[in-house]
Parts: C-alpha cells; structure tokens; sequence
C-alpha cells in the first residue's frame, strides 16, 4: 500500500464496520481480517477503535467519517513520527482515569479527557475506553475544539494540564 492510499483503505474498513453494526453483527473482533488487522495496525489503530466509532455513529449519529479519520490521522501521526512505530506499552485500567467529574481550574472533564488524549495518542487507553465518547463530545463542544485538535494540543503540551487549559479556544 502506498503511503497516500492509508486514508481510502481506512475508509473502507470504517464503511465495512458501520455496515456490519448496522446489521447486528457486534463484536469488533469479529469485523476485520488478519490483513485488516496488519493494516490498522501499521497506522496505530485497533480494531476496537473503529468499532466504538460505527457503534457512536449508529446509535448517536456521530462521530462521522470524517472525524473517525482526523482522530486515527492525529494517532497515526503521533505512532509514526513521536513513537517511530514502536509497539505500545501496557494498556491503563479504568480505574487509572480522573473520575468524570474531576476539574482543573474549574474546567469539568478536563483531568480525564486529557489522561485520555494522551493514552489514545500512546495506544495505551483500555479497550473498553473511548476517546470521542458522548462525554468527550460534549467537551468539545463546549470547550470549541474538534476531538482530533484536541490530540494535538495535548501531544504539543506533553499532557501537562496548565498548558492544555491554556490552549483550550473556549475556557
């Protein structure tokens, strides 16, 4: 696969997962091939990742597709060009997250989503943890920034949350 042909083969595979959520197939093991697989990885992605995003995109009409694909671009980016393609580290439990109500200088969510920009950034986020839930989407919203901006404020602010508050549009 050429580098300029990742995005079509991932819109394929996105088109594939929200056709099969569609269908009732659930699962996300069950939606990819072994060649699937190899080619989500060579960009940083999971199977998993793609399944939360048909499975959002079915039930809540969002995120589409052309969010699903700035949010794996941001990750690809950071897995190829920070991480050189290394393979992650272990992955955090739930239990390692803020809780949903914790504040940084009064901004809600805050603690949480930026634990969780950084791990999805890392590879390292628990497969049962969304980055871009409906939680996350509500953040945005009100903070004015696109989940996949919101990566990279994270990544250029090394996770540190001053700097993330501080790059936020909209405090």
């Amino acid at each position: 696969m050429q580098p300029t042909t990742w995005t079509v083969t991932f819109r394929d595979l996105y088109d594939k997962a929200l056709t099969l959520y569609r269908n009732g197939q659930r699962g996300a093991e069950s939606y990819f091939t072994g060649e699937d697989i190899t080619f989500l990885s060579s960009i940083g992605a999971i199977a998993q990742e793609l399944y939360d995003f048909a499975e959002d995109a079915v039930n809540y009409g969002e995120p589409d597709f052309g969010t699903a694909l700035l949010i794996t671009a941001a990750r690809r980016d950071y897995f190829l060009y920070h991480l050189g393609g290394a393979a992650p580290g272990p992955r955090l439990t739930m239990e390692d997250y803020p809780a949903k109500d914790a504040e940084f200088e009064g901004i809600r969510w805050l603690p949480r989503i930026t634990l969780k920009a950084q791990t999805r950034l890392e590879g390292t986020m628990p497969l049962d943890m969304m980055y871009g839930c409906g939680g996350d989407r509500a953040f945005f919203v009100k903070h004015g920034v696109h989940g996949a901006d919101f990566l990279r404020i994270v990544w250029s602010a090394g996770g540190d949350l001053a700097k993330v508050a501080a790059k936020l549009p909209v405090r």
